[in-house]
């Protein structure tokens, strides 16, 4: 099993939040279609949402894609028309966001799912992401299939207001219950024009899945992937793409296949490194030897 974005992973050798940009942050390329998942800097956004945002345009990034909005609070107190401003300022899009439906997919209320929707169009977003699934609600085949079809429902109110909707993927998603699994279950059924799969390669890998295959099995179905690697030593670890043990040229070499249009930088801890520095390693590998 693994962590949810419900509980965070362990920061190990976190640098001091403020820490001064490297050099070569300022001076990264622009990256055309390739994000950062916001949750990479989850422990800085609160205390200066502004001057984060800020950092990761510098560091070459024009896409970023949105996690923990609620209507209370906001992205990290600012609210969806001033977050959408603050993008704009500093040259950024949105096309993707991670908002959790455990309520809609447990009592079918409406309330936070209309939020959602509220938000995304007003940050211009195409895809509400589910970002996990409470354990609760997917215990057996049975579950499998009621969330899929929930996951349609879904995503038919979601093309209603000019959205998609998507799935993010851990590893959990593998664990084999009645003869299947619920990742298989969710590609076999749902409505792969409604329903878009963000594959999260480095959980696939962590699962002892291979991306390229499942690729090759459902071409098409995976207009979003998060990229993160895999520490060699410590495979619980992440790392800067191109330092780990996933072998990103071979798997990417597959987008067309897989049906990839936005490519997202995500690292859930860091190790002796700052993060805005890490972010900025990562996104100069991508584009200096992925050519994306």
């Amino acid at each position: 099993m693994t962590t949810t974005r419900r509980t965070f992973l362990a920061q190990a050798g976190m640098a001091a939040a403020g820490i001064m940009l490297a050099p070569q942050l300022a001076s990264a390329k622009s990256l055309n279609g390739i994000g950062l998942q916001l949750y990479s800097l989850r422990d800085e956004l609160p205390k200066d949402v502004k001057g984060v945002i800020a950092k990761v345009s510098k560091a070459g990034y024009k896409e970023v894609e949105t996690f923990g909005y609620s209507k209370q609070n906001g992205f990290w107190g600012l609210s969806a028309k001033e977050f959408a401003a603050l993008l704009k300022a500093n040259g950024l899009k949105s096309p993707s966001g991670h908002y959790g439906l455990d309520e809609y997919f447990g009592t079918g209320n409406m309330d936070e799912f209309n939020s959602y929707i509220e938000a995304a169009k007003i940050l211009g977003q195409t895809y509400i992401v589910v970002p996990s699934l409470n354990h609760d609600l997917i215990k057996t085949a049975a579950d499998f299939r009621s969330i899929a079809e929930k996951m349609n429902k879904a995503a038919k109110i979601c093309k209603a207001h000019g959205l998609k909707l998507g799935y993010h993927n851990h590893n959990f998603e593998w664990k084999e219950t009645e003869g299947t699994t619920f990742y298989d279950t969710i590609l076999n059924h749902t409505d792969p024009k409604l329903v878009a799969m963000e594959m999260d390669i480095y959980w696939v890998v962590r699962a002892g899945k291979d991306p390229i295959e499942i690729f090759k099995k459902h071409p098409g179905r995976f207009a979003m992937v998060h990229i993160k690697d895999m520490d060699k030593a410590n495979h619980e670890l992440n790392t800067e793409i191109g330092s780990g043990a996933i072998d990103y040229k071979d798997i990417l070499a597959k987008a067309k296949l897989a049906g990839i249009k936005h490519y997202i930088v995500e690292q859930e801890n860091f190790t002796n490194i700052d993060p805005f520095v890490s972010i900025a390693k990562s996104a100069k590998y991508l584009k200096t030897k992925l050519y994306l």
